[in-house]
């Protein structure tokens, strides 16, 4: 029961009112997706959690809740002198845990006891889940413009220079943590999970301006080993090519300059190449590895261009070969900061 008066619950669309976004469930859970912004703040761990629902699985659900009505008594008294103590009176946090029931209620119950103006969000994450899903099975009202050009040729840098100039960009690779190609990996930085990349979509496709353009990079349907959402990909499909021009030394000047954390690393970046055995066989990875061992960086990129990534790109391209032949051409005689903002201020104005 909630103190006489005052609301317990509160609705998806009402979240955005409070102070705070509170995430009862384990650490586990919320790794693998949470609403955005919210902080982690566990009733049960993830070992307890499993401990919990062991007993209730093989003794009881009875024994399953003493148990865990201990567990949960501690944690959030712990919360309250570790987490929350310098909130002031006026603070209102909006608490969830899986469907919007005992874990969150219970918080929410201590909170409002103490005088705070919490709720709980109905439903829970499966609500906030459903409605991420609902939006990104809803065709984008967007007017999409994609980069489009080999490796290389500075597409994400171009998007980093609109979106610092006020454009709208749609920042895929950004949003992955992978920057989308067989060595895109980026240094001790894991991908988010497919929940949680769909989530920070949803978020940014709900914060553009339909009546302004979104810029954003031609993909695959995957960027490392995350999917886009099969609306989103018809729509990139659907949108206006822009087609971005820039001289091959320019292009390998730019990649070291990228992808200079393998240029620290060469058993790192070996390994990331024998993954390409199997589409060039054993000799010719044996040749790059031999020019990263060497420290030859500049004729091991110009060679991956030449030999891996422009063929492949040139491959992907045929079936949109007329679109791209018709793009209009942005010209990059270097990739560099100037330049990049030139086309970018084009694009804009």
């Amino acid at each position: 029961m909630s103190p006489p008066g005052m609301p317990f619950a509160a609705t998806l669309a009402q979240r955005l009112e409070f102070d705070e976004v509170i995430d009862v469930r384990s650490p586990a859970e919320y790794a693998d997706d949470h609403l955005p912004g919210a902080i982690n703040c566990p009733v049960l761990d993830d070992a307890e959690r499993a401990r919990v629902g062991t007993i209730y699985k093989q003794v009881s659900p009875f024994e399953a809740r003493k148990v865990g009505g201990a567990l949960v008594s501690r944690n959030i008294a712990r919360h309250l002198e570790e987490r929350f103590h310098d909130r002031p009176k006026s603070w209102r946090p909006l608490v969830y845990c899986w469907r919007g029931g005992q874990r969150s209620g219970a918080m929410t119950l201590v909170l409002q006891q103490v005088g705070w103006a919490a709720r709980r969000l109905e439903g829970g994450y499966k609500a906030y889940r459903r409605e991420v899903v609902r939006l990104l099975e809803t065709p984008p009202d967007l007017r999409l413009r994609l980069l489009c050009g080999p490796t290389g040729s500075g597409k994400t840098a171009l998007l980093h220079a609109i979106a610092a100039q006020g454009g709208q960009v749609l920042d895929l690779e950004g949003l992955a943590r992978h920057k989308g190609s067989a060595l895109g990996v980026l240094p001790g930085e894991a991908q988010p999970s497919q929940k949680a990349f769909e989530s920070a979509l949803a978020a940014k496709l709900a914060s553009f301006d339909a009546a302004r353009p979104v810029y954003a990079e031609s993909e695959s349907k995957t960027v490392g080993s995350l999917r886009l959402p099969p609306v989103l990909f018809q729509a990139m499909g659907a949108a206006e090519r822009l087609w971005l021009d820039a001289p091959f030394e320019a292009r390998v000047d730019f990649l070291l300059r990228d992808y200079d954390y393998f240029l620290q690393a060469p058993e790192w970046l070996g390994q990331r190449l024998d993954r390409l055995v199997e589409l060039h066989g054993k000799e010719t990875v044996a040749r790059w590895r031999a020019l990263a061992a060497a420290g030859e960086w500049r004729e091991l990129v110009a060679g991956l261009l030449r030999e891996h990534y422009d063929p492949a790109y040139h491959k992907a391209s045929r079936r949109e070969f007329a679109r791209l032949q018709d793009a209009p051409r942005l010209e990059l005689a270097a990739i560099v900061p100037a330049c990049l903002e030139e086309r970018a201020a084009q694009l804009l104005s």
